[in-house]
């Protein structure tokens, strides 16, 4: 069977089109014949998604990521990657300003083929099945099914694995498009429930990171933005614009990681404190140069 032909594909092509009606804002049109006007450009992203899958499968995370940020991205950029331990339990605390982020991430992580992902259980990753090997998924519910997220997460840290979390738990600003000033603002959303990992697993480092530059700020002006009222269905909208169209794909995304920190038991609070300073300190260097969104590269940054 051919990948063009997989299951796989139809179901991630079906997935992409219900995602796409519902970035335009016309979800109640799902059974109408508008859905075969958005097949075409659902199903070409639905190819490139069940490929990159596929090369998980066979090379690994790490090398698939770099697969997929060559078609996404113009390249990618790291820093601070001597912050991140090559072994040992570490927790890796990330940003998520959507897109290509995760992938940037999985790719400059490649030193810990050990990663494990604490992600939210959706349909679009279910229907990846290598990749969602990587991943611990974290149901909706707030009870049994989180706890069994974190005994899975803990026991992983004990074997001295790598584990990557978004602890905003929701889309957040891109600094390098929205600002500095909106991107330190979210952090007042961070869970700091990671600090349950200092304590179940007390050998554990804690590394900040700042993913940037991966929103297209000429997807965000796009004249169709304008159909949506609000911010968040504007940018919404950006998203899959930038997913569907080439040319929003030349931006070098880029990954910065900052110091480590370590807690006790009882050092929760001092905990979150320190990777709340550290975090902003990586967004002060993604500071825009002007109203553009693009920032002045650092001059100690390496290619990944």
């Amino acid at each position: 069977m051919t990948a063009a032909s997989s299951p796989w594909v139809e179901t991630l092509t079906e997935l992409n089109i219900l995602d796409l009606l519902d970035a335009i804002g016309l979800s109640r049109l799902r059974g109408t014949p508008l859905r075969h006007l958005l097949r075409p450009a659902a199903r070409r992203f639905a190819r490139t998604a069940h490929e990159f899958d596929t090369r998980v499968g066979d090379h690994g995370l790490a090398q698939g990521s770099a697969w997929l940020m060559d078609r996404m991205t113009a390249g990618l950029v790291t820093s601070g990657l001597e912050h991140v331990p090559t072994q040992g339990p570490v927790v890796i605390l990330a940003n998520h300003p959507g897109m290509t982020d995760t992938v940037a991430l999985f790719t400059s992580l490649a030193s810990r083929p050990d990663l494990r992902v604490i992600a939210a259980d959706r349909p679009f990753l279910r229907a990846l099945p290598n990749v969602a090997r990587q991943l611990i998924f974290l149901p909706d519910d707030e009870d049994g099914g989180r706890m069994a997220v974190v005994r899975a997460a803990a026991r992983h840290l004990h074997e001295g694995g790598a584990l990557l979390t978004f602890p905003a738990g929701e889309i957040e600003p891109d600094p390098a498009t929205f600002g500095a000033q909106r991107a330190t603002a979210s952090l007042r959303n961070w869970s700091g429930s990671y600090a349950l990992f200092a304590r179940l697993a007390p050998a554990t480092r804690f590394v900040p990171a700042l993913v940037s530059h991966v929103i297209s700020p000429d997807a965000q002006r796009h004249p169709l933005t304008r159909l949506r009222r609000t911010a968040h269905d504007k940018e919404k909208l950006a998203a899959a614009l930038q997913v569907a169209l080439p040319r929003y794909r030349g931006l070098v995304a880029r990954v910065s990681f900052g110091h480590p920190a370590s807690a006790g038991a009882d050092e929760a609070q001092a905990l979150g404190a320190a990777i709340t300073a550290r975090m902003r300190q990586l967004i002060d260097a993604e500071v825009p140069d002007d109203r553009t969104g693009y920032s002045r590269p650092d001059p100690d940054v390496r290619s990944a």
